[in-house]
């Protein structure tokens, strides 16, 4: 495989809240991978996702708790002081205790106030000595038993040591975990754990308070208020729902965000608005919600920008980002995602590539969630049938996650101004 891809996957406590994430790397004879020995090889690696992280990590790996696995070599380099010390954890493992001057190293940084992990944690004196200098313990679900796990915990705990149980790939050991007290888990299972609940009004609280500014301005801007509806995955499933409905009794149906904007009118899209923010009001979206609402929404950015390399697609850029933000509808709406589907006039193979995984378009969204649950096999096997560079992929990958989480927080933050009245009325109570 030539492909080199980094992915950060969720770590989430019982709640549901995310308390970091793991960063995954593959490529150049695995960096990360504790089989790397000190070598010429080892020495590429490491100076290839270092080069990585010097050109991303300010931009897109800060404002969550990152945890990183470093080899010998990496740390040598002095990676961790690429990362703020409040959004890295040193994860080491085994390769790493056994080296000597590896371990010197580790206890340096954590001196300096950097965290510690330990991966793949054993009952074995080296690892023991460890207690006093890390703050995580990781214990993979796949191979510990469970007495071990709840062994485990409780020494974690009696330390102040929190405990994250790993490689949980299904609910059973998601559950065992749950039960025996784990602080947090992290796998496939974990990553794909969505909200199950009805969110039939999750809509961002404060993206209602802008988008009512935006729509009132004297001369309102489209651009503006298309961009803040399509990072809502309840909102752009509204407004197409409602604009393709028999009321509005088109000749063509609208399948974009702007084509709707502009069928509805801002006078009407105004009243609409409002009357979502009025029947939202009382409603909050909890963390469970937002963590998904982002998933939507950087599936939609991931899915419309791979469209600048995939060749032979039968759909458009735009309609790429409605395949994205539309894959998850199902846990918003709490309807079987086949009706839902029914409902929006999204293209054939768009139905195809969500319901079936199949086609063109399907092989695209495998290769966004392929990404997510890091299948390092079948991103090359996808990138490669989708003509999509594979060098190109974690860069666009990162550059959605800094577009992501920039526009994130402009919705999520509370507008600084006075929203001015509609016509003829109050503001909504928010």
């Amino acid at each position: 495989m030539s492909g080199k891809y980094i992915v950060r996957q969720p770590i989430r406590d019982a709640a549901g809240n995310t308390i970091g994430h793991e960063i995954l790397y593959y490529g150049a004879n695995q960096a990360f991978s504790s089989d790397s020995s000190t070598s010429s090889a080892e020495f590429a690696a490491a100076n290839t996702i270092y080069s990585f992280l010097t050109e991303n990590s300010p931009k897109v790996l800060k404002g969550t708790l990152n945890f990183m696995t470093f080899t010998t070599m990496l740390l040598m380099k002095k990676t961790p002081r690429l990362f703020d010390k409040s959004d890295l954890v040193i994860q080491i493992d085994d390769a790493v205790i056994i080296h000597p001057l590896s371990m010197h190293l580790v206890r340096q940084y954590a001196k300096e106030g950097y965290r510690v992990a330990v991966n793949d944690f054993q009952f074995t004196p080296r690892y023991l000595a460890l207690l006093d200098d890390i703050h995580f313990i990781k214990i993979n679900a796949k191979t510990a038993t469970e007495v071990t796990i709840r062994n485990t915990v409780e020494i974690a705990h009696s330390m102040n040591i929190k405990c994250i149980v790993t490689n949980i790939d299904e609910e059973k050991l998601y559950q065992r975990a749950v039960a025996l007290g784990a602080d947090a888990m992290e796998g496939t299972y974990v990553a794909d754990k969505l909200t199950t609940k009805a969110h039939s009004s999750a809509y961002i609280q404060s993206n209602f308070f802008q988008l009512m500014v935006a729509v009132t301005r004297d001369e309102p801007n489209v651009e503006e208020i298309e961009q803040m509806i399509a990072a809502d995955a309840s909102l752009s499933y509204g407004l197409l729902k409602m604009v393709n409905s028999a009321y509005f009794a088109l000749r063509y149906r609208a399948t974009t965000i702007r084509q709707a904007i502009m069928t509805l009118g801002l006078g009407q899209l105004k009243q609409w608005i409002y009357l979502l923010s009025a029947s939202n009001a009382e409603n909050e979206v909890d963390a469970g919600s937002e963590e998904f609402l982002k998933r939507s929404f950087m599936r939609a950015n991931f899915c419309s920008e791979l469209m600048n390399y995939a060749k032979n697609m039968p759909i458009s850029k735009a309609e790429a980002y409605l395949m994205g933000m539309f894959s998850t509808l199902n846990y918003l709406i709490d309807a079987p995602l086949e009706d839902i589907l029914e409902e929006v006039p999204v293209a054939d193979e768009i139905k195809a590539a969500l319901l079936r995984h199949e086609g063109r378009c399907g092989k695209l969204y495998d290769l966004v969630l392929s990404y997510e649950s890091a299948d390092w096999e079948k991103i090359t096997v996808l990138a490669e049938e989708l003509k999509i560079p594979d060098n190109m992929i974690t860069s666009v990958y990162f550059i959605c996650m800094e577009n992501v989480n920039t526009l994130w927080e402009q919705l999520t933050n509370p507008y600084p101004h006075q929203m001015p009245a509609p016509e003829g009325g109050e503001v909504p109570a928010q």
